[in-house]
Formats: C-alpha cells, structure tokens, sequence
C-alpha cells in the first residue's frame, strides 16, 4: 500500500490498459459480437471498468453503497477508526484507499462482485 500499489499487485502495472482495451474492441467487433463481459476482481478494478464505459450486469448497486458508504457519516466511514494502517480517515477519499479498505474487510462480507 505505502508503495502504491492496489491489492493484488506485486509491482507497478505496465499502463497499458487503454492501449489493450482498443485493440480487444476492434478484435471483439471483427468477430462480430457486440459484448465484451469484464468481472472486477477488485474494488480499483471496476472503477477502471467504469472508465472505460462498461457497465453492471449485477453490483451496481453494491458500488453505489460502497461510494455512499465511505462519505462522511456512512457506515464505512465510520469503520475507518484507525485499528489498521488500511482503516484510516483519509482511506476513503481515493480508490486506493478504499481498494485497501475494502481488502483489509471493512465491508460485511468479502468482495465479490
């Protein structure tokens, strides 16, 4: 986390997701299906998802309560009580944060969208 890093990366992604994203739209297109089916293995992850113009087959409405979860005042915010380097205030305010959050189970029940 202190390095930058999402959960789940062991070291700085390559930053080609853009440029792979383009090129597996035209495959997709050449074979002529209209749906590229994506499932976020993290919270970072369907944020990038939502990036690039994917939208929810199912958890929509998980990462709307996420989103209002770590507001001021929500359930999640009030969790971020500093019993863990991954549970502090500031957590909530970047995806990093909240990915790590999120990791470190400060939600009811494990990720899984």
């Amino acid at each position: 986390m202190e390095a930058g890093l999402f959960p789940n990366q062991t070291h700085r992604g390559l930053r080609m997701f853009r440029e792979v994203f383009t090129l597996l739209e035209l495959f997709v297109d050449g074979l002529g299906m209209e749906m590229i089916v994506a499932e976020p293995l993290t919270y970072d992850n369907a944020l990038r998802y939502e990036k690039y113009g994917f939208d929810y087959i199912t958890g929509k409405r998980l990462m709307q309560d996420i989103n209002d979860g770590f507001k001021p005042g929500g359930m999640l915010y009030a969790r971020l009580d500093n019993s863990t380097p991954f549970r502090r205030q500031e957590m909530a305010a970047t995806a990093l944060g909240r990915s790590w959050s999120i990791h470190d189970g400060i939600m009811d029940e494990p990720w899984m969208m």
